[in-house]
């Protein structure tokens, strides 16, 4: 939207509110919305206990609240959209 600015992430101001570092990964997911109806792919980008960062190729379509199902891994989590830029997502795990 013009004149309307997305939150990104601070390295540093993120890393202080954080309760668990993060660790980089990389790693193929899946999100899932929509009563499982709407689903799309994405890149785990660095992870914690406690959220993810996600890589999109846009994030115009990605849900306030989704699944996350991670490749290698068979827990299904529940997550909350806690800031976006145009190609990533910062989330909160449920």
């Amino acid at each position: 939207m013009p004149g309307r600015k997305l939150a990104s992430p601070s390295s540093e101001g993120n890393a202080e509110r954080r309760s668990q570092p993060r660790q980089r990964v990389l790693k193929g997911a899946i999100i899932r919305f929509n009563k499982g109806y709407g689903a799309l792919e994405c890149v785990v980008r660095n992870l914690s206990e406690n959220g993810a960062r996600l890589a999109f190729g846009e994030t115009t379509a990605v849900p306030a609240v989704f699944d996350l199902k991670i490749a290698g891994n068979e827990d299904v989590r529940e997550a909350r959209v806690r800031w976006r830029t145009p190609d990533s997502v910062g989330i909160s795990f449920s």
